[in-house]
């Protein structure tokens, strides 16, 4: 289906109404997603990435996975060839791997703009927001559990943000809203206040349904079953174990050609080995299965390999984040994604401090590097994350988004064409002149240096007679900013509408439950 054709079928009847709705509408610059222009860095040679990978399949012939509560997994891994007992699924060598080959290579997630279409695979690089801290911190409240409130407000951001490319999911979890509840007041969050591609739930089989269903309202039933408009995270419980929660969503968001993150969550030393190697073979495992249960389900269906590993404080037990470790586990998972032919998922904001520091800031920048190096396609967390994922940091969260522009300019490589070579500019200097009023500065001062939105580059007199505000001071008031100038993007009010309705359709049919 084309772009006009897309956009045509996405506005059906709302009519004049939705047509006065998109002139009068405010869109905010959002980047492209990144495509790469340099090398992945690749930390393992061939024999080590061989090794690992013969490692991985002894693991699941010999060890096996666990499919808890699941008999109909089990049944269906019986008829691919497994061996099953009792909960056990033991995976002749091979079959994964061969079941894996359906899963496509790079896929295109929909948004409600298509131009704010991603492209997930290859050489590019899509940055997703924070996902799921119960509490969120500001500078005026303090560290707070999170409410619907601020889930808007996140959402807000990340609309305007210029370098993030995607809307995310449970960017915070609001508390105030019944645990059975939320999601449809989360997605419809999403679907409204921007037109970023955005996550579904995953919380239960039954919510990832709903999700797809609220989908087939935004986008028509018939483009949600032929495109992919959601990208959902669907966590294994490292090590080894896939339960049924987690994996009924799968096969719903599977079934309905709709992409799944099939994702360890590991912490070194917990959950996996505390070597880099044992680790890697472990994700590679864990990867294998869960991505060849998705083919079982719906071969073709979109996929995303995951990583998610930290190391761990062996004095208090407590993760880490940003270290030389963590890096070679995502360079390494990086090299096995990719031969395997699969988007990779892995690095983002992350960190254990518990404020926007200096802690916050070495360690984001250490995992944001490594992710753009190590060549992942989908990077969430890439904005707000604070406290080892407890807390969603909305100082944080526009810092962090305003530093991803740092990624989209290293991303590009060194250009040498004729204007970059500035041998005019050379030449018309000379000897002892400065280049400040030359002709080539003048053409290219606008566009030649990445600038921050955020930071202070003022000298320090300036900076004094301004108040002497710090980083935190400034992030406070790029919120109050962004927040006051906020627009809604156009939605045909018919459609809105619909949405509307089904929420307080969904909500009015259950009591509420917080378990």
């Amino acid at each position: 289906m084309t772009e006009a054709a897309a956009r045509t079928r996405r506005t059906r009847g709302g009519g004049g109404a939705a047509r006065r709705a998109e002139r009068t509408s405010v869109s905010f610059d959002t980047a492209k997603y990144i495509e790469r222009n340099i090398p992945n860095y690749e930390v393992l040679s061939e024999a080590a990435l061989d090794m690992i990978e013969a490692n991985a399949e002894q693991i699941l012939e010999e060890v096996g996975v666990n499919f808890v509560n699941n008999p109909t997994a089990l049944e269906r891994w019986r008829e691919a060839g497994a061996t099953i007992e009792g909960e056990r699924v033991r995976i002749p060598k091979g079959l994964a791997r061969e079941l894996c080959k359906t899963a496509p290579a790079s896929f295109t997630q929909h948004a409600r703009n298509p131009e704010r279409n991603v492209v997930i695979g290859g050489n590019t690089l899509v940055c997703a927001p924070v996902y799921g801290p119960p509490f969120v911190r500001d500078a005026a409240g303090g560290r707070r559990y999170a409410t619907m409130d601020d889930f808007q407000k996140f959402v807000k951001l990340g609309y305007m943000s210029k370098w993030l490319h995607h809307s995310g999911g449970t960017v915070c979890e609001p508390t105030d809203v019944a645990v059975n509840k939320r999601h449809l007041d989360m997605l419809l969050a999403h679907m409204t206040l921007s037109d970023k591609p955005f996550m579904g739930s995953v919380t239960d089989p039954s919510r990832a349904q709903d999700s797809v269903e609220m989908c087939e309202i935004l986008f028509g039933k018939e483009f949600v079953q032929e495109n992919t408009v959601m990208t959902s995270l669907i966590n294994i419980n490292s090590p080894m174990t896939f339960d049924d929660i987690m994996m009924g969503a799968l096969e719903v968001y599977a079934q309905n050609n709709q992409a799944c993150i099939i994702s360890p969550f590991i912490v070194g030393g917990a959950m996996a080995p505390v070597s880099v190697a044992g680790t890697l073979t472990q994700v590679l495992a864990e990867l294998l299965a869960g991505v060849a249960y998705s083919q079982l389900i719906k071969p073709g269906a979109p996929v995303i390999a995951g990583a998610f590993v930290t190391s761990i404080d062996m004095n208090s037990g407590a993760p880490t984040f940003g270290t030389p470790e963590a890096s070679h586990i995502l360079y390494g998972a990086g090299q096995l994604a990719r031969r395997l032919g699969l988007p990779f998922r892995s690095g983002g904001g992350l960190c254990g401090s518990k404020l926007p520091d200096a802690q916050s800031a070495y360690e984001t920048a250490h995992t944001h590097n490594a992710a753009l190096l190590g060549g992942v396609n989908f990077m969430l967390h890439a904005c707000g994350w604070l406290e080892g994922g407890l807390v969603s940091s909305f100082e944080k969260f526009v810092v962090d988004a305003d530093q991803l522009g740092i990624l989209h300019h290293l991303a590009r490589g060194v250009e040498v064409d004729e204007n970059a070579q500035a041998m005019d500019a050379i030449r018309e200097v000379g000897p002892g002149g400065h280049y400040l009023g030359c002709e080539h500065t003048q053409k290219n001062f606008k566009t030649a240096f990445w600038r921050t939105d955020v930071f202070d580059y003022k000298p320090f007199e300036t900076w004094h007679d301004e108040g002497a505000r710090d980083t935190q001071t400034l992030a406070s008031a790029r919120v109050e900013q962004m927040l006051a100038t906020y627009q809604q993007p156009a939605l045909d009010p018919e459609i809105a509408a619909k949405l509307q309705a089904y929420v307080d359709d969904k909500k009015a049919s259950m009591p509420d439950a917080f378990v």
